[in-house]
């Protein structure tokens, strides 16, 4: 799994569901170097979700034969869009995407079942796959991997284009790694 680079909002610490927002010159720079990190691994499929910052991803990256995935993007916050935690706060108290809902957006379960269906198709190809997400989106999908309640994906902080990989052990669904970028 590969979180898209770094958008404006993103560094801004703002909510981007549904606003198709381009990655910032920085995000560039370090999706291209994401190309030599997984350029040795074979592929069974490469998903993305139709976001741009997601889609530019995975053509920085190298990954131009990619398919389009809808159940990838992100969150819709609904009328938290473009704004940062702290601000939705000031008027609800201690508010998270894991435990209150969003107004005007979806619910938790929501997001679950479209993550549930890639989880699914994931795990009826015989090989890798390889997919450029979004960071709540990916918190989920491998929440929903590991058998985990949507809400426990708040335990899986997850920086902008970095990779992480979930994987079986016997059988059992496990993490692998988690959030490995440059820096990491």
């Amino acid at each position: 799994m590969v979180r898209h680079g770094e958008t404006e909002w993103s560094a801004a610490g703002k909510h981007t569901g549904v606003t198709d927002i381009s990655l910032t010159e920085r995000g560039e720079r370090v999706a291209r170097s994401l190309a030599p990190r997984l350029a040795d691994t074979e592929f069974a499929q490469v998903l993305t979700s139709p976001r741009r910052r997601a889609t530019h991803t995975a053509e920085l990256a190298g990954f131009t034969d990619v398919e389009i995935d809808g159940d990838l993007v992100e969150w819709d916050y609904g009328d938290y869009e473009g704004i940062t935690t702290p601000q939705i706060q000031e008027t609800v108290p201690n508010w998270s995407v894991w435990t209150h809902p969003t107004p005007g957006g979806e619910t938790a379960a929501q997001v679950g079942a479209r993550l549930d269906r890639v989880v699914q198709r994931v795990r009826a190809v015989d090989g890798r796959t390889l997919v450029f997400a979004h960071g709540h989106s990916l918190r989920v999908l491998a929440a929903r991997w590991l058998g985990l309640e949507v809400a426990e994906g708040r335990i899986f902080d997850l920086d902008t284009a970095t990779i992480s990989v979930l994987g079986d052990d016997r059988g059992t669904p496990v993490v692998q790694r988690w959030n490995v970028g440059d820096s990491h």
